[in-house]
C-alpha cells in the first residue's frame, strides 16, 4: 500500500512539475488551461484533492484507532482532529488568517509560520510521552512522516518567503520552491496514512 500510495503522489507530483515548467517556456492555450488544474501552486484543483483526500483519510483512520483504543485514547482523538482540521485547510486555506500579524520580511515574509511553528513545538512536547509508548515502527513511520510533512509545509515556506519578498511570485523559482514544498506535503501524508492504518491493522482488537 505504502509503494501504491507514493507512486500516486509521484504522478501528481510529475504532472505539477511539467505544467509548471511548460509555463515557464510557452503561454498558448493548452498549457493556459492545464495549468490551474494540475499545478501544485493552484488551489482548488486535483493536487489540492489529493492532498486533502489524503489527510482525511489520515484522520478516519486515526480516528478508526481512537474508537477502539484502550490506552492514549484522547491523545489518537487528538490526532484525529488535528488531521481532519488540516485537510479543511488544505482547500480552506485557514491558516492564511495567521499571517499578516508582523512587518516582517525576507525568510519570515509569509509570518504565519511563527504560530504554527510554535503550535508545533507545543504538540510535539505534549506527545513526546505517546510516541515513546507507540511500537517501534509505528513510531519511526510516524515520526518520518511528520518530519518531511513539517519540512514541507513549515521549513520550506520560509525559502518561497524569501523568493516572493525579493523576487516575487510570478517566477518559475516561485513555482519550483512550491512544488517542491507541497510534495514534501503529499509524501509526508501518505506515509502517515501507510503507517496509521498498518497500525489499525496491528493493534488489538
Amino acid at each position: 500500500m505504502r509503494w501504491r500510495l507514493l507512486a500516486a503522489v509521484g504522478v501528481i507530483a510529475a504532472l505539477g512539475l511539467a505544467v509548471e515548467v511548460w509555463a515557464a517556456l510557452s503561454d498558448d492555450a493548452v498549457i493556459a488551461a492545464l495549468w490551474p488544474r494540475f499545478s501544485l501552486s493552484a488551489k482548488a484543483n486535483v493536487p489540492t484533492w489529493f492532498s486533502s483526500l489524503l489527510l482525511a483519510g489520515c484522520a478516519v483512520a486515526a480516528g478508526a484507532i481512537a474508537s477502539r483504543a484502550v490506552a492514549w485514547r484522547r491523545h489518537w482523538w487528538g490526532i484525529c482532529v488535528a488531521l481532519a482540521y488540516v485537510s479543511l485547510d488544505e482547500t480552506a486555506e485557514l491558516h492564511e488568517q495567521l499571517g499578516g500579524h508582523f512587518d516582517l520580511h525576507g525568510l519570515f515574509y509569509f509570518d504565519w509560520v511563527i504560530w504554527a511553528g510554535l503550535v508545533v513545538a507545543i504538540l510535539a512536547v505534549i506527545y513526546w510521552p505517546f510516541l515513546r509508548a507507540l511500537s517501534s515502527p509505528t513510531r519511526e513511520r510516524l515520526i518520518l512522516a511528520a518530519v518531511i510533512y513539517v519540512g514541507g509545509a513549515l521549513v520550506m515556506e520560509l525559502p518561497l518567503g524569501w523568493w516572493t519578498d525579493r523576487i516575487g511570485e510570478d517566477t518559475l523559482g516561485y513555482a519550483l520552491i512550491d512544488w517542491v514544498e507541497e510534495t514534501l506535503e503529499m509524501v509526508g501524508a501518505a506515509l502517515a496514512l501507510h503507517a496509521l492504518i498498518d497500525h489499525h491493522r496491528r493493534a488489538p482488537r
